[in-house]
């Protein structure tokens, strides 16, 4: 038998569970009320060939993550609640898809924009104006997270996001999926989406500066039809450093994400690991089971049936 060829496992928090994401599908694990953990699977959608064009795939997994997050999230809170899993509607998830994408756009570079735009007088060249931009942005962002932890269930949420980052390191480190080694694993993971926004951030300062200091309608403009590189740059940053780790330029790059993930995870009690445990499990049987599948199957036949 062929070794499987390896494949970067990762996904994301959910309503009383974690979902993990693998080659073909999508598994969400969830803790029911009764304590039994509920395994869903369901098909990824084929990948399309935008997915290898580099800083053009990073935008395209970007809108695939929000879209595959909000169906798992639905579905989270369903078993959660113990509610019928109702099925949600194509126009409904990108209704939900569209607002999250405005409201990230208008409270992440419009609002810093305009707030920078208040001492513009003050500000002597392009470079300072975008550097204090870039600030305030962070800034906002930070906020944003603190505040939403103050919410139980985020919190909650957030501790289910560090035992998914716990079960995928000790994964990929080769250890057993069990609870006592999985334990002394970093909450942090260098692929997470945390550090994504975060590489986003400091991209948009550098694109920007080069951009240089307009009309605010200018400058309004470019903060919208710019943003799809600026993600396209981040996802490469974060693709190249997930399979460069040990390199100390990527270390350096990646280190302030790493660090702003102690804030979107918290530590794990043994039960969220073991519901992070079920979905990787599941997620790699699924995978070797059609890995051994494809290997066993007899050649198709030349001739017609």
């Amino acid at each position: 038998m062929a070794e499987q060829k390896k494949f970067n496992y990762g996904g994301q928090a959910v309503i009383e569970g974690v979902m993990i994401r693998g080659r073909t599908s999508m598994v969400t694990a969830v803790r029911r009320p009764n304590g039994e953990i509920s395994t869903s699977v369901k098909p990824l959608p084929s990948a399309s060939k935008a997915r290898r064009i580099p800083f053009v795939r990073g935008v395209v997994v970007l809108f695939e993550a929000m879209v595959l997050g909000i169906q798992s999230l639905m579905h989270s809170a369903n078993v959660a609640m113990e509610e019928e899993d109702e099925k949600i509607s194509t126009k409904a998830i990108w209704l939900m898809m569209g607002i999250g994408v405005v409201m990230a756009v208008l409270l992440f570079f419009i609002a810093p924009l305009f707030l920078t735009g208040l001492i513009s007088s003050h500000i002597p060249n392009s470079v300072a104006f975008n550097i204090i931009e870039g600030v305030i942005r962070l800034a906002i962002f930070l906020g944003y997270i603190k505040l939403v932890s103050f919410l139980p269930d985020i919190k909650r949420v957030f501790t289910y996001h560090g035992a998914e980052h716990k079960a995928v390191n000790a994964y990929e480190a080769g250890m057993p999926m069990e609870v006592d080694a999985i334990k002394k694993y970093s909450r942090a993971h260098v692929r997470c989406g945390t550090s994504f926004l975060f590489l986003v951030f400091i991209v948009a300062i550098i694109v920007f500066t080069i951009v240089g200091r307009q009309d605010m309608w200018l400058m309004l403009i470019s903060r919208v039809v710019l943003l799809p590189v600026i993600m396209g740059v981040g996802y490469e940053l974060i693709y190249f450093g997930g399979r460069h780790k040990s390199n100390w330029l990527m270390k350096i790059i990646l280190a302030p994400g790493l660090w702003l993930q102690s804030m979107t995870t918290g530590e794990p009690d043994e039960r969220q690991i073991e519901v992070a445990i079920a979905a990787v499990n599941k997620a790699v049987e699924i995978d070797k089971a059609e890995e051994e599948g494809r290997e066993t199957a007899p050649p198709e036949s030349a001739s017609g049936p």
